[in-house]
């Protein structure tokens, strides 16, 4: 087995009378994809929103890299190595790729921007993950498809030398050979010794890239399962809640 890159255990998180994680225990592992699924209000943002620092957790235990830690904001979060790709991916269309790439973390040189720098970093980046279809580093992201958005997002934190990647619906509104492209990045991110976190509500591309598959039901974590030894039908029976925790009917 791969090391344990993040491990909650007992995590608690409330929004005035509302529990929306309820004892939560998680595991990522490096060089390994696993994915977060659950129905609409399963608690799913929460739990990675507690990961990133946005909503810290009320109580429980987070350990990173085999150490306990608190993780209080986005800041922190990025200190030790976690990166997040959101639906939306954060960038800016009226910039370059370099620049979006490199955006509140600028190369400098002499008091100006190392530009040259920079642009052999992102063109490293990219390369690592074996992408071919951005034609130049200097494109405007407006003129960039959604599955190259993704790319550039997901290069990103290649460069940020992320521990853990937490991808949030990475195949949202892609067309059938954009899905591919993407997923297929995501298991090269995995290749580089990475922990990556998917969100997904689509099991078929959660099959495809996932090593582990854990899921929330109502704000417990109900499975945690190896994707060798299950199949979608009883995924979807923890997601519907037919199945409540593992090895239950």
């Amino acid at each position: 087995m791969s090391s344990i890159v993040v491990e909650l255990s007992g995590i608690n998180k409330s929004f005035g009378p509302v529990d929306v994680l309820k004892g939560i225990d998680f595991k990522a592992y490096a060089g390994q994809v696993t994915a977060l699924v659950g129905d609409n209000g399963a608690g799913k943002s929460t739990l990675i929103k507690g990961l990133s620092g946005v909503q810290p957790y009320d109580n429980g235990t987070v350990k990173f890299a085999g150490e306990v830690v608190h993780i209080g904001s986005p800041l922190q979060a990025s200190e030790y190595g976690i990166e997040v790709v959101y639906q939306d991916l954060a960038l800016c269309e009226n910039l370059d790729i370099v620049q979006n790439m490199f955006l509140g973390h600028e190369s400098l040189m002499t008091g100006t921007l190392n530009e040259p720098e920079m642009e052999l970093q992102a063109t490293k980046a990219l390369q690592s993950l074996s992408v071919k279809t951005v034609k130049s580093v200097r494109q405007k992201v407006a003129s960039l498809s959604g599955g190259q958005r993704q790319t550039v997002a997901i290069a990103r934190s290649i460069l940020r030398e992320a521990k853990l990647v937490i991808l949030d619906e990475p195949t949202a509104a892609l067309g059938v050979a954009q899905t591919e492209q993407v997923l297929n990045l995501v298991q090269r991110l995995a290749s580089h010794g990475v922990a990556v976190i998917i969100i997904s509500h689509n099991l078929s591309d959660v099959f495809k890239v996932a090593d582990q598959i854990s899921v929330l039901y109502l704000g417990k974590m109900v499975a945690n399962l190896e994707r060798r030894n299950t199949n979608s039908e009883e995924v979807i029976a923890y997601i519907t809640g037919s199945k409540t925790q593992e090895g239950a009917n």
